[in-house]
């Protein structure tokens, strides 16, 4: 680790390297909420009720983790670094669990879906809080944060495409929708080691000097960052950004085969369409935000998104030409959601290390994985436990009523527009800006320089290295 003062800009090359984790970040979040639920209970034979009561209750279960691994990490001091020691323990943590989830033995139970969802959420916990944190450090301006957090978004995008065509392909060649299900593990197992060892050896860590002032954290000091206006406005947006897309895509296979007659394989390659969008869709959703500001841009995409639910229901049976442009359109807007709230976060870290004096971007991040978490038990739980009191049946070839598939249908309209609509107007009085950025940044390259050349001086007098003196004199 080095001194955050002497960071050059990143390389594109070090950029997409790094932007390279997202991969199959990304992937496992698809799969995690769209395929493995149907997974479990049409494949596996596990019923709606269980399904959704497995995940809610990880979900739950799993919440304290964050703030704790937050605290964790921002506390970590490493000769090999601080994020990327937690990469290397949360990646075998991980691909073991995927292997159990998407290769499970006959005769599974309630109890192994909860035990090795459980190891899954720990696993993707670590990464994508590690990931997340290390990225606001790599970073220092308002619009080189968007630019960063764009290039992951896009990255993971095509995490998320090759999941998509890996059933698609292997129906192709003759193999069964479970093969294809256990197709998207066996990717996401040979992805992952790949991608962090690039992210690992192409990406260095910058070490922000921390103030004397407030060496230990304190219990007023967590209270402050989930408190703190801008912040609190950022995961109030996140768990209604969260809530709309997770209700949507647990329902998403449901909707497009029972509601709009379309097959399984048509669904995924709509799916597909409305992913791959956001290799366009993120920058451009990031150029905006540069012009009017994240907040703003993310208001855009919240009415885009909103707009594009009340077209569904005119998608004729089973029409791909109409319903192509629609999932685009979907896409596109959708694709600035995670990009515009994390970067939002790093600022937010910035102004909490100004104020604080010690780092706290994990313990940051960390809040907003929490809401998600919170968003995605509530969103299974709540969308298929509704299924279950309206009786559609989920099981594969089942012949539901009318009456079933249009509750399902208001259910899935519904519930996700007035999630993101909400979500956008939470940052209506946000107050983050640019401008406001920018000043925070100047406070603290000058109070950073100061503390190093304090402790700079402080070696040379002492003749000790500054490498080995304690984090809160550096």
């Amino acid at each position: 680790m080095v001194s955050a003062l002497n960071r050059p800009p990143m390389s594109r090359s070090t950029t997409f390297a790094f932007a390279g984790a997202n991969l199959p970040v990304m992937a496992i979040a698809l799969a995690i909420s769209v395929y493995l639920p149907k997974y479990f209970a049409s494949n596996i034979g596990v019923s709606l009720a269980a399904v959704g009561g497995a995940f809610a209750l990880v979900r739950l279960i799993d919440i304290p983790l964050d703030p704790l691994l937050g605290m964790a990490m921002d506390r970590t001091r490493t000769r090999i670094g601080r994020y990327r020691l937690w990469m290397l323990i949360g990646t075998p943590i991980l691909l073991v669990s995927i292997h159990r989830l998407f290769l499970p033995p006959p005769g599974i139970t309630e109890v192994y879906l909860i035990g090795w969802l459980l190891m899954m959420y720990v696993g993707f916990s670590i990464i994508v809080l590690a990931h997340s944190a290390w990225a606001s450090t790599l970073s220092k301006t308002y619009d080189e944060r968007t630019r960063l957090f764009a290039a992951m978004t896009a990255v993971g995008v095509g995490g998320q495409a090759c999941v998509l065509l890996a059933p698609l392909l292997l129906k192709e060649l003759g193999y069964s929708e479970t093969a294809g299900v256990q197709g998207m593990g066996w990717f996401i197992i040979a992805a992952t080691p790949v991608a962090v060892a690039l992210m690992l050896w192409r990406t260095p860590e910058y070490v922000a000097p921390a103030s004397a002032a407030h060496p230990h954290f304190r219990l007023k000091d967590y209270v402050a960052l989930v408190t703190q206006p801008d912040m609190a406005r950022i995961l109030a947006a996140d768990l209604c950004l969260s809530l709309g897309p997770g209700c949507m895509s647990a329902l998403y296979l449901f909707f497009f085969t029972a509601s709009r007659g379309f097959t399984l394989g048509q669904a995924s390659l709509l799916l597909l369409v409305n992913i791959l969008v956001g290799f366009v869709g993120a920058p451009a959703m990031g150029k905006l935000a540069t012009r009017i500001g994240k907040h703003r841009a993310t208001m855009v995409a919240c009415a885009g998104f909103g707009a594009m639910m009340a077209t569904l229901m005119a998608i004729p049976q089973g029409d791909m030409v109409v319903a192509i442009p629609i999932m685009l359109a979907f896409g596109f807007f959708s694709s600035g959601f995670v990009v515009l709230t994390r970067a939002m976060v790093a600022d937010v870290s910035d102004l909490m290390r100004l104020e604080q004096g010690q780092e706290r971007a994990g313990l940051l991040f960390a809040l907003t994985t929490l809401t998600s978490k919170v968003a995605g038990a509530l969103s299974i739980f709540l969308t298929y436990q509704l299924l279950a009191r309206i009786g559609f049946d989920a099981r594969a070839g089942a012949a539901n009523t009318r009456e079933a598939i249009h509750a399902m249908e208001l259910v899935y309209l519904i519930t996700p527009t007035s999630f993101v609509l909400l979500g956008g107007a939470c940052f209506i009085g946000y107050r983050l800006t640019a401008a406001r950025h920018a000043v925070i940044r100047r406070d603290l390259d000058l109070r950073d320089a100061a503390i190093q050349g304090e402790a700079e001086h402080m070696a040379a007098l002492t003749g000790e290295p500054l490498a080995l003196r304690r984090p809160s004199e550096v």
